[in-house]
């Protein structure tokens, strides 16, 4: 008689953008988005979750390995195209998306199985989160680390707010919040970010490290006799999770919860209310200015933000002003006060009192 949870054969899955494989009692999931840096789409958030829980339910697998594919990046959190083109349209759908995410977060919190990141390259955004949501990490030495919110238009509060606190201390935690500042692998293991960093670039058979970015242009372009190579990353991830196999799996399922406590508690408090404050907050001007930036590649023009909280009629909230406007000509209200014309009818609209018009 089967169980009710017995684990299902890969072959029976349906995964277009994460890989999902088992070996030796280790399950790996594989953000398989290389072209887009590992960024998640919201097909790939489902994924990641259903992926996590199957590794849950699977009596075979006591190590879950979570990365991204190829060497450039592990995951760079969510895919801002697609928030530009989807979410700033439909605000109202950012907050499904962000029940997905939530979703997928709590799949890594609650599997009852250390999970390993990794890193593979950068993590920053919700990659970071995502690192931070896993028990453990291995970073190779040219990968960083960082937040981007802030710069984009929107607030790290997918993990890195509730959680960083804790792993890096307040004032470390505040500078990556608010600044964005990349923190490269070296100084992410000082600061208890990751477990272990490991080469990951090679010129001829001398391992570098402390990777600069010239040296790493030049291994990417495989030149100088340089290159890339994450063979030692793997190495000491499987390394470790050979250590965490020899334990005892009841045990450890109960260790993770009991030291997931303050992650537990900070993100059950704040997590819903994050996901209600960024949809509603996707109606506002910076995200559509810091994300169709980012599309257009483009440099973000945070000063115009900032004059609009000064100017006369200014509104840094919307991107047209604030929607207090009426046409006398044919009496539709609710139009945006930097208008000079009615979205409606044509008219002019003068430029006396937003309200009077």
């Amino acid at each position: 008689m089967s169980r009710p949870a017995s684990k299902a054969p890969p072959s029976t899955f349906s995964f277009d953008e994460i890989r999902y494989e088992t070996a030796g009692g280790v399950a790996r999931i594989t953000i398989d988005r290389p072209a887009r840096y590992n960024a998640y789409s919201t097909e790939c958030l489902r994924e990641l979750a259903a992926a996590f829980q199957q590794a849950s339910f699977d009596d075979s697998v006591g190590v879950i390995v979570l990365t991204g594919a190829g060497d450039h990046a592990f995951c760079t959190g969510g895919d801002v195209k697609e928030y530009a083109e989807r979410y700033i349209r439909s605000p109202r759908d950012y907050w499904k998306y962000m029940a997905l995410f939530r979703a997928y977060i709590d799949s890594i919190l609650s599997t009852g199985k250390p999970v390993i990141a990794r890193i593979n390259g950068i993590a920053v955004g919700g990659g970071n989160e995502s690192v931070l949501a896993c028990d453990l990490a291995v970073m190779a030495d040219h990968a960083y680390l960082g937040q981007v919110g802030t710069r984009v238009g929107s607030v790290a509060c997918g993990g890195a707010t509730q959680w960083l606190p804790l792993v890096v201390g307040d004032k470390r935690a505040r500078e990556m919040l608010f600044t964005n500042r990349p923190i490269p692998a070296r100084l992410a293991l000082e600061w208890g970010l990751v477990n272990r960093v490991a080469p990951s670039v090679r010129r001829g058979a001398k391992w570098l490290e402390n990777v600069t970015s010239d040296e790493l242009r030049l291994a990417r372009r495989k030149e100088d006799g340089c290159e890339v190579d994450l063979s030692r990353l793997d190495a000491e991830v499987d390394r470790l999770a050979k250590e965490l196999l020899e334990t005892f799996p009841e045990c450890v399922r109960y260790t993770k919860q009991q030291t997931n406590f303050w992650k537990d508690f900070s993100w059950s408090l704040t997590a819903r209310h994050a996901q209600d404050w960024l949809a509603l907050h996707y109606t506002d001007f910076e995200p559509f200015e810091g994300m169709n930036a980012f599309r257009e590649k483009r440099p973000v023009d945070f000063a115009a933000v900032r004059r609009r909280a000064v100017e006369p009629n200014g509104s840094p909230e919307t991107p047209w002003g604030a929607h207090v406007a009426t046409c006398l000509a044919c009496g539709v209200t609710g139009l945006p006060s930097l208008f000079r014309h009615c979205g409606v009818c044509g008219a002019s609209l003068p430029e006396d009192s937003p309200g009077e018009r």
